[in-house]
Order: structure tokens, then C-alpha cells, then sequence
């Protein structure tokens, strides 16, 4: 019996080990060759795909790290470990590929507006948020897109938090680059005599202190201002005036993205209050005060280069507000100034020759009319108004530039004025 069923099992043995050989040969023909033909094909095709993407990612993610600035040296090193097979290099190279394919998205501006806007990041924000903002503010068109250029550059370690000032024209490279260096917590702007609100605003905008249009705002309606009313030297402005003429000329330190024009008119007219105030527009020989002494004080400014020459120029406008100076033929200050102030469009406009000036229809045209301008053209310093406030007393009623070191010569007739004219080169033969 044992026999037998050892003869059964060698039989079964043999009849499984053909049924085998016979299945595997069937794999060969028909049908279920072209099936594993085309499994075969299919697994080529993919390790060929990845291959390329690995190729071409690995040569441009190269290209991108190297370009993303290095502060630490062996922080990012796009030599090494090249052929890694690790999940973080495989992960990258197919950040990079899928970066390569929107590449050209990168440089495409969110919009065309090229006046910076204020855009602050908080401590620990996390890239992705920080993308989504951007694009929320309108400073990027894609935040899938940013954080992925990001994290392939290496770029999303190295933000700061801070304030920035982000324009619409930037592109996503740009954006990206300019979050790696947030702005100081202060600035430090020098206003020079002789400004006028504009050319400040101007200065403001550009350290990033406070946006231009907001600072003139404010300037040009100052009673809307919360401090406004501390001040006893602006007690007298009338209703419609600014406050050209008090932004008092200095260096300051101002904060960086300001959240009020409060925070940045408070050290001007501080500034003003400490070194003139009240008192100091009263009181002098001039007599001019307030406003009137201020507004005579800007054209002297602007006027004169040499600080010993001020109370002579002072002296001579005064001479001819009062009437002193017949040959004028009335109270006409004539000064150049004001009718560069008031030209539209065109701050401090100088014209070929005098005669162009009677065709500038301004109120500040004071070669057309008699008295001060309507409000001061500049922003005097504390010279030129002690200048105004005591001038030297003299016949003169006219000066000219010699062209020397910005200094003037003075005489008492027009006459000696039509000569010196001729002399200086103003009116040529």
C-alpha cells in the first residue's frame, strides 16, 4: 500500500510540474504576450520619465540654488549629495521639475501700479501664510506658485519678520528677494532748508517712512490732525491753510512705516515749537509776524545761498512791501520764487528769461501782484527767519546773482540794476 501511494504522489508531481511548464509557455502566446509586453513598456516608459525629470530638474535646481544668496557658507550646497537617492533630494528634484514647468509665471508682475506699499511679517509666520497674503494684497498673482519657487531656492528659511515696501510691478523673484531683509525699526532723513512740502513728502516716501500722498494730506488739512490744536504758533492760520512753512528743517528719526501722519508731523512741529514758536514770530523789527513773517521768511530762503546775505535780501523785500523802492512802481516783490512755487506741475520752474513770468497767471506771481504770496513757498530755516524777523536796514531795492558762490550784489536804483543786468550777463547785447 505504501507503494502505491508513493507512485500516486511522484504521478501528481510530475502532472503539477507540467501544468506549470505549460501555463508559463501560455504567458508567451497571444493575448497575454501583448498584455506583459505592454506592462513592460509602460515600466520602462516611467523609469524613463523619471530619469529625464531627475536630469533636467537636477541641472536647474543647481542653477536656482546657486543664485539664492548664501549668508552661511555650507548652508545650501547644491553640489552635495547630487546623486542622492534620499526621499528629501528625490522630493526636491520634483519641487524643481514642477518649478521649471511655470517658470515663465515666475516673472509675470501682479499688476502695474509701481508705488510701494507697506507689507509686514510677524514672527513665525510660516511661508504658505505668507504666500497666501501676498497674493490676498495683490503683490503676487499665485501663492502656489511663490511658495513653491520658496521651498525649491531654499529662500522660505531665510524670510524675516519685519516691514518691507512691495510694489505690484515686482516679480515673484523679486518679492522673494526682498523678504530676506527687512527694513530697520527707524530712519534716519535730513530735510534741508528750503523745501516745499512735496520734495518732503518725496524724502519721507523714499526711506519708507510714510507714503507721499497721505503726508501732504495731512499737511493740506491739518486741522484734522489730533495735535493740531497743542501748537500756539498755529492758533492764527486761517481755515484753509497748510503747514508749509512750519515743517522746520533738520534731521530726524522717524519710524519705518508710520501708522499715523500724527507720528510724523509730531517731530516737525515740535521741532518748530522748540526753536521758534509763538515768540519768535512776534516781536521784531520787520513787523511781520505769524504767518506773514514766515511766508517772507520761505522766499528769503529760497532766495539766498550765503547766510550773511539774508538779512540784507530780507531788508530789501521789505523796502519794497513798504513802499521804499519808487522805481518798482509799487509794492512788488518781484521774487522768482514764488512764481516757480506757483507753476503747476513744474516745482521749482526756471524760464529763459524774466519777461516769460508775465504769462504765468498764479496768484504767487509776485511780478503781477503787489504784496506777500497767499502762504509761505518753502520751509524756512531758523536763519532766514531771524533774518526776517530783524533785517539789516538798508536803501537797497534791488540785488542780482553774480554767479560767485551764490552771492548777490545790491544797489538802490534801477539804473545801477539795468547795469549790473548787463554786467552779469542777464541781459545781453
Amino acid at each position: 500500500m505504501a507503494i502505491d501511494r508513493r507512485q500516486q504522489q511522484v504521478l501528481q508531481r510530475r502532472s503539477h510540474l507540467q501544468q506549470q511548464r505549460s501555463d508559463w509557455r501560455d504567458q508567451l502566446r497571444g493575448m497575454p504576450l501583448l498584455w506583459n509586453l505592454l506592462k513592460i513598456g509602460t515600466l520602462l516608459l516611467v523609469i524613463g520619465v523619471i530619469g529625464g525629470s531627475w536630469i533636467v530638474s537636477s541641472a536647474h535646481l543647481d542653477e536656482q540654488l546657486l543664485a539664492a544668496p548664501q549668508s552661511t557658507a555650507g548652508l545650501i550646497d547644491p553640489t552635495a549629495n547630487q546623486f542622492s537617492l534620499s526621499p528629501d533630494a528625490i522630493e526636491k528634484q520634483i519641487l524643481a521639475f514642477n518649478l521649471r514647468l511655470r517658470e515663465d509665471e515666475l516673472y509675470i508682475p501682479a499688476g502695474d501700479n509701481p508705488r510701494p506699499r507697506p507689507f509686514t511679517v510677524v514672527p513665525g509666520e510660516a511661508a504658505r501664510f505668507i504666500a497666501a497674503r501676498l497674493a490676498a494684497q495683490g503683490f503676487i498673482t499665485d501663492a502656489d506658485l511663490f511658495n513653491l519657487y520658496l521651498r525649491v531656492t531654499g529662500m522660505e528659511r531665510k524670510i524675516e519678520a519685519g516691514n518691507f515696501m512691495l510694489s505690484e510691478t515686482m516679480t515673484m523673484p523679486e518679492v522673494a528677494e526682498a523678504l530676506q531683509t527687512a527694513l530697520f525699526e527707524e530712519a534716519l532723513v535730513t530735510i534741508p532748508e528750503g523745501m516745499r512740502a512735496e520734495e518732503i513728502a518725496e524724502r519721507l516716501s523714499a526711506a519708507n517712512v510714510i507714503e507721499s500722498d497721505r503726508f501732504l494730506a495731512a499737511v493740506r488739512n491739518p486741522r484734522s490732525l489730533t495735535i493740531f490744536d497743542r501748537y500756539e504758533f498755529l492758533s492764527g492760520l486761517p481755515a484753509d491753510a497748510t503747514l508749509e512753512g512750519f515743517l522746520f528743517p533738520d534731521t530726524y528719526r522717524f519710524p519705518v512705516l508710520a501708522a499715523s501722519p500724527e507720528q510724523v508731523l509730531r517731530p516737525f512741529l515740535n521741532n518748530f515749537e522748540q526753536r521758534v514758536g509763538a515768540k519768535g514770530l512776534t516781536g521784531g523789527a520787520s513787523g511781520l509776524s505769524g504767518r506773514d513773517l514766515i511766508t517772507l521768511a520761505s522766499i528769503v530762503e529760497r532766495e539766498a545761498v550765503q547766510a550773511d546775505e539774508r538779512p540784507i535780501i530780507a531788508g530789501v523785500y521789505l523796502n519794497r512791501l513798504n513802499n521804499k523802492c519808487p522805481e518798482v512802481g509799487g509794492p512788488y516783490l518781484q521774487a522768482d520764487p514764488t512764481v516757480q512755487y506757483g507753476t503747476v506741475g513744474n516745482w521749482w520752474w526756471k524760464p529763459q528769461s524774466i519777461e516769460e513770468y508775465q504769462f504765468v497767471q498764479s496768484p504767487y506771481n509776485t511780478y503781477l501782484n503787489p504784496g506777500l504770496p497767499p502762504a509761505p513757498i518753502a520751509n524756512p530755516g531758523l536763519s532766514a527767519i531771524e533774518a526776517t524777523r530783524n533785517p539789516a536796514q538798508t536803501g537797497y531795492c534791488f540785488f542780482v546773482a553774480t554767479g560767485e558762490d551764490g552771492r548777490h550784489v545790491f544797489v538802490q536804483s534801477l539804473a545801477e540794476q539795468q547795469q549790473n543786468l548787463q554786467i552779469y550777463g542777464y541781459n545781453p547785447k
